[in-house]
């Protein structure tokens, strides 16, 4: 394996390669700020989350959340700050390793069936070792649905079969926009069930909600946005 110099930051593409008594956090951000037409949507922001650790992100309407979920996931330019995973910079081949992101978009193809959905997104972001598709749909509730085109699950059903693909990631960081929505009371406990299984295997996770939810019952740390625009 190739190693940098020590004066050199490591390229984007090296595997992580810190020592096993070294924990640098699986995710940290410092000085994290974003702006929309010269107005500061928020930031700037230090945090940082452990593997085996939840952030729960708070904030109201417009407070900035699921911008900031989208700039973690590099779908968004910060226009200040440096995030790091792993203790290394997160360019897009370290981020497409190492983060799952579920969004207010299920991720679905309409004209596939449930099966082939998890097939095709794990053919291209890989699948957690020793899980299969179909016995993901079967831990969301969708044991049954493998033949049902995406386009005619429920929202409910089709949040769940999102959760089959994260489930199913082999990234060890999830960022989880809003994951209790158009969920009912069994949805919200198997998505904290998830989590918890998730970082009792070393992985974390970045979790948005407006408060109305209990946060998972998990290490958590806080980071409460503020504002009043659109995120």
């Amino acid at each position: 394996m190739r190693r940098s110099a020590p004066t050199q930051r490591p390229a984007d593409d090296d595997l992580m390669t810190d020592s096993p008594h070294s924990h640098p956090p699986l995710l940290a951000a410092r000085g994290l700020a974003f702006s929309r037409n010269d107005e500061p949507v928020f930031g700037p922001l230090d945090f940082a989350v452990d593997a085996g650790e939840a952030l729960l992100v708070q904030g109201g309407n417009g407070a900035g959340k699921t911008t900031l979920l989208r700039v973690l996931a590099g779908l968004l330019r910060a226009d200040a700050g440096e995030i790091d995973i792993g203790g290394h910079p997160a360019g897009p081949t370290r981020r497409s390793r190492a983060i799952a992101y579920l969004g207010h978009l299920p991720a679905l193809k309409a004209d596939l069936d449930a099966l082939e959905n998890l097939d095709f997104l794990c053919g291209l972001h890989g699948r957690r070792a020793r899980q299969i598709p179909g016995n993901a749909l079967a831990i969301v509730g969708l044991a049954g649905y493998e033949d049902t085109l995406a386009r005619q699950l429920s929202a409910g059903q089709k949040k769940r079969l999102s959760l089959a693909r994260l489930w199913l990631s082999p990234a060890p960081l999830w960022l989880l926009d809003e994951p209790y929505a158009n969920l009912d009371l069994e949805g919200i406990n198997l998505v904290n069930r998830m989590i918890s299984a998730h970082l009792r295997e070393g992985g974390a996770a970045l979790v948005t909600t407006h408060g109305a939810y209990a946060a998972p019952p998990v290490q958590t740390r806080m980071l409460v946005l503020g504002g009043d625009r659109d995120a």
